[in-house]
């Protein structure tokens, strides 16, 4: 992965969300989420230096990268309180940030625990699952579980 400036990229972020509050603001009842691709695509590279992931082509299937050790890894990250994932994955890496604060890693760990335990899948075909219940979910996670985190988080 080529050098980035994440103090740059904590500043672009940061702007997004002032932006989206702005707008909310001039379009009350309207929200302005940052969500879908925008946000996918910021946690998967924020993934890739973190745990020096290779990164699958945009759009890939269930999987979003390859691990050191070959494993594929599903990667969410949000803003809010819950993820949702269609396709049972073979390891999961979900990451949140509230706005101003550090990305911080609630769950790493084999896929199929949160994939059993989201249960009901909507009619888009996602089951969502709580950050509250992956972050209990990953503390029986086992060290051997987990790709190794390598760099600190960046932002």
């Amino acid at each position: 992965m080529p050098a980035v400036g994440w103090a740059e990229v904590q500043t672009l972020l940061d702007s997004l969300h002032g932006s989206a509050e702005s707008l909310e603001a001039l379009f009350p009842g309207r929200k302005f989420t940052l969500d879908g691709h925008l946000v996918g695509s910021i946690g998967e590279v924020i993934a890739a230096y973190m745990f020096d992931l290779t990164l699958n082509p945009a759009s890939t299937m269930a999987h979003d990268a390859l691990c050191p050790a070959g494993r594929r890894v599903k990667i969410k990250f949000t803003q809010g309180r819950t993820v949702a994932i269609r396709h049972e994955p073979a390891h999961l890496l979900v990451l949140h940030r509230a706005r101003g604060a550090n990305v911080r890693v609630v769950y790493n760990g084999p896929g199929a625990m949160p994939w059993t335990a989201a249960r009901v899948t909507q009619s888009n075909g996602q089951r969502p699952i709580s950050l509250a219940l992956l972050a209990r979910l990953d503390d029986s996670v086992s060290h051997e579980q987990r790709p190794s985190q390598i760099r600190p988080t960046p932002i």
